[in-house]
């Protein structure tokens, strides 16, 4: 369940079709997130910026070296959490940032940002980083150009990772930017969101018939390999569900319900820990509960025998 520590110059802009770029930093593991763009005639809209100011800094110098210095004239936030959020005050001043209602108030309210609890080692240096919330919201969905680009900003309608996910779908060239929506090779979180909720996404993503699919984490997709990313969300998702629904039936708390289980079938993911946060979501939402976010993360800790590794 460890890992080592990821270099800065391992991540990579990837252009998918002229102009539509993603930014991909391996391994993908905790704040370690993938990013994107989508430059038009009138400049470019980034989607999600990422965890540190030195991350996010090597993402902007490498945006505007592939799209001739193109000035950010707004910025999509998928969803709340800092390795998507944080670097959101790295960019102008003029850039609007855009995000789901929810999202404003999380990133107001966001603790990580000043100072991350113990839960990581070595514990992240977010370096010179502020809050900086969407200033337009929207509930449902929303449209916006990149000069002649139609860009689509959808929220699937439920929580699912978070409350307040957000894909950027680009119909005419058939690019979905999930955020964390999938996870690719890597175990999915949903701590923040419901389980039922991650489980009914999975058909709204499958429904897009997206040509390249830009993960929240991990390596690009596209229409072959989107299947089989989607069944395998699929198979852990109702093994989770099945986890807790035998703890619960046993009295079980969700750590000890998580070191019963066979996760043999998922064992070539990291961040294998997340079942205990994620069995947690899954008696609150049993229970009718808010998740005492604090404890579940002490549990996870116990049962990955230390902090969470990280290579931000």
């Amino acid at each position: 369940m460890g890992h080592q520590r990821i270099r800065l110059d391992s991540a990579a802009l990837q252009e998918i079709v002229p102009g539509v770029h993603a930014w991909v930093q391996p391994d993908g593991t905790w704040w370690v997130n993938n990013a994107g763009a989508v430059t038009g005639d009138d400049g470019t809209i980034v989607v999600d910026t990422c965890a540190t100011e030195e991350r996010t800094r090597r993402f902007l110098r490498a945006l505007e070296a592939a799209t001739d210095d193109a000035p950010i004239r707004a910025a999509v936030n998928t969803h709340q959490h800092g390795d998507h959020t944080h670097g959101n005050c790295l960019l102008p001043e003029q850039a609007v940032i855009v995000g789901h209602e929810s999202v404003r108030e999380s990133v107001l309210t966001d603790f990580v940002i000043d100072g991350c609890p113990p839960f990581w080692s070595p514990v992240p240096d977010w370096g010179g980083v502020t809050r900086r919330p969407p200033s337009l919201v929207f509930s449902s969905e929303l449209t916006v150009y990149s000069g002649g680009r139609r860009i689509d900003l959808l929220h699937p309608g439920h929580p699912a990772h978070t409350a307040g996910d957000v894909v950027a779908w680009l119909p005419e060239e058939r690019v979905l930017f999930t955020g964390d929506l999938l996870f690719h090779g890597i175990t999915p979180l949903v701590l923040m969101g419901s389980v039922d909720g991650a489980l009914r996404s999975l058909d709204w993503l499958a429904g897009f018939g997206a040509e390249h699919v830009v993960p929240g984490h991990g390596p690009l997709a596209d229409a072959a390999t989107l299947p089989g990313i989607l069944a395998d969300h699929e198979r852990y998702f109702r093994f989770v569900a099945d986890t807790a629904a035998a703890g619960l039936r046993r009295g079980l708390s969700p750590l000890d319900a998580a070191r019963r289980a066979d996760l043999r079938a998922f064992q070539g993911w990291p961040d294998a820990e997340r079942l205990v946060l994620n069995l947690h979501r899954a008696y609150a939402d049993a229970a009718g509960a808010d998740v005492d976010l604090p404890a579940a993360f002490v549990e996870a800790m116990e049962w990955n025998r230390g902090p969470f590794p990280t290579a931000v």
